[in-house]
């Protein structure tokens, strides 16, 4: 066996790892792994990491170019004798397994479900081809790691891996992500070019039929017009979303700032953190916003139930119920009981804080990757 343990990371695109796994490359490196990294999109500085290899990835399940990463994958997997592959975002999971399955001598695998694109609410055509994937590939599984409470059931239900593993997600910094004092917030919102009298929502999420903001533009004519909704992020649903705010008359109250690096100055500048997904594994967006003090009102599905307690830390609303969700944020009209909520929201994910789940992931990395203490 080599001294030196040879360790490949891969999703769906290299913004994603840039984002989340940061923390977790260098570690690797710090226990004198050589570090790779493969995934879509453009290729950008990921520090520890000694060659990133651009996959030709795609969205779409059925695109011909996913299966040629797959062969991109097969032959790298081969020619490097990596020890350990640790695979993240669906997608890239899958079509990294698919290469990997009737390969012999092959790496041990990981792979860490952000969020699996089904749940009990799935269409069952829809499901049964994503469930069907999962069990696919659950043979060269050696390691699943899921980060709510239905993803964990499915898994253990249908057997998807062979070590099953429940976290709390990826970790966040809440010595970073602070409530504001009053003056703060004021600064904020005069940084932003906010009303100091508005009630602010956020919403930071990539434009996707997934995310479905148009649920939270349909509600914003029902509004009081104090009423402001932030909408950090881009995709391929941004122009579409921004037309609906015009034609709906709120553009004025609609905010699109497009891709936004310090999120924490929009979480201390709002009082609500909203969401309208589909589908989550454990949000950072909503673990963030929570961290800044923020209750939250968001869609009522997995990952979101795992962290709003409603009532206490925030309330859920039916998926895609705009009408739903303009009544919850009417309900939340008081700011003494946003502050109670946010106060809440704040002690609720200090569990979720970088310090304990990196330590317990970092466990996990080790007894999987084979490395000594």
């Amino acid at each position: 066996m080599r001294e030196k343990r040879k360790i490949l990371y891969i999703a769906s695109s290299f913004g994603h790892l840039a984002s989340f796994h940061q923390p977790y490359l260098r570690w690797f490196v710090q226990q004198g792994c050589e570090v790779h990294a493969a995934a879509g999109g453009t290729p950008c500085t990921l520090e520890g990491v000694s060659r990133l290899i651009p996959l030709p990835l795609e969205k779409r399940m059925s695109s011909p170019r996913n299966l040629t990463a797959a062969r991109t994958l097969r032959r790298l997997i081969r020619e490097e004798h990596y020890d350990f592959v640790s695979l993240h975002t669906s997608l890239a999971a899958f079509f990294a397994r698919l290469a990997l399955l009737t390969m012999k001598d092959r790496p041990v695998v990981m792979n860490t479900v952000h969020g699996y694109l089904f749940d009990r609410a799935t269409p069952l055509p829809k499901r049964l081809v994503l469930l069907s994937a999962e069990r696919l590939t659950a043979p060269v599984t050696d390691w699943l790691l899921t980060m709510n409470r239905q993803d964990a059931a499915i898994a253990q239900q249908y057997r998807l891996g062979k070590h099953l593993c429940a976290t709390r997600g990826m970790g966040i910094d809440t010595a970073h992500f602070t409530p504001p004092d009053g003056a703060g917030k004021a600064q904020m919102r005069a940084q932003l070019g906010l009303d100091a009298d508005a009630v602010v929502l956020v919403y930071a999420a990539e434009f996707s039929g997934r995310k479905s903001q148009s649920t939270l533009i349909q509600a914003m004519p029902k509004l009081p017009d104090d009423t402001v909704l932030l909408l950090p992020g881009r995709g391929d649903k941004l122009e579409e979303c921004k037309a609906l705010a015009e034609q709906l008359g709120v553009a004025p109250r609609v905010r699109f700032p497009g891709f936004v690096q310090n999120m924490k100055a929009y979480y201390q500048a709002a009082d609500l953190c909203v969401s309208s997904s589909r589908s989550e594994g454990l949000p950072f967006n909503i673990m963030e916003a929570m961290a800044c003090g923020l209750p939250v009102i968001a869609s009522d599905v997995k990952g979101h139930q795992d962290l709003v307690e409603p009532g206490v830390t925030g309330l859920l609303y039916p998926f895609g119920d705009a009408d739903a969700f303009s009544g919850a944020v009417h309900r939340l009209g008081d700011p003494q009981r946003r502050r109670t909520m946010g106060q809440a929201a704040r002690q609720a994910v200090l569990p979720f804080d970088i310090q304990p789940v990196f330590a317990e992931l970092t466990g996990l990395y080790r007894q999987a990757a084979g490395l000594s203490e």
